[in-house]
């Protein structure tokens, strides 16, 4: 039986307009960043977003959160006020399921976290690249890592 992760911090954030906030009890400071095309246009540039476990997400003003289901397999959601992106979500079982991609820039306060990854490398316009050595994956090895088939996406 795995035991939960240790939590090591809490941050607080929201939306735009302040209709959504959220707690989110972390258990690690690591963030990545997707290049796919459907975080692309949801956020108008890479989704850089931390993995929380869902059961340690708390929000207030759920009203205000719209949720669409962007594939068979995950939903992001925005807040139905201001369009602030708010989270990715797994939806089905498998890799990713149980998590929440919360966007970093939606957090008050991102000191300290630590950028580690970039996924759907290959799908990167070339008119912008983050700076550093970290993990790069192309789209064919996220599929790998993630147990995508080809057929799939895993946006």
């Amino acid at each position: 039986m795995d035991l939960p992760a240790q939590i090591i911090d809490e941050r607080a954030g929201g939306c735009l307009c302040g209709a959504v906030r959220f707690r989110a009890r972390l258990t690690h400071h690591i963030f990545g960043a997707c290049h796919c095309e459907m975080c692309r246009r949801w956020t108008g540039s890479a989704l850089l977003a931390i993995s929380v476990p869902t059961g340690n997400v708390t929000w207030q003003g759920e009203g205000s959160i719209a949720r669409y289901q962007s594939s068979d397999w995950a939903e992001r959601a925005h807040c139905r006020r201001c369009g602030s992106a708010l989270f990715y979500r797994v939806t089905s079982d498998g890799p990713g399921a149980g998590d929440i991609e919360l966007p970093v820039g939606a957090f008050d306060n991102a000191d300290g976290l630590v950028f580690d990854s970039e996924i759907y490398i290959d799908l990167k316009p070339d008119s912008y690249a983050f700076a550093g050595d970290r993990a790069r994956m192309t789209r064919a090895q996220t599929y790998e890592h993630f147990g995508i088939s080809v057929e799939g996406d895993l946006t």
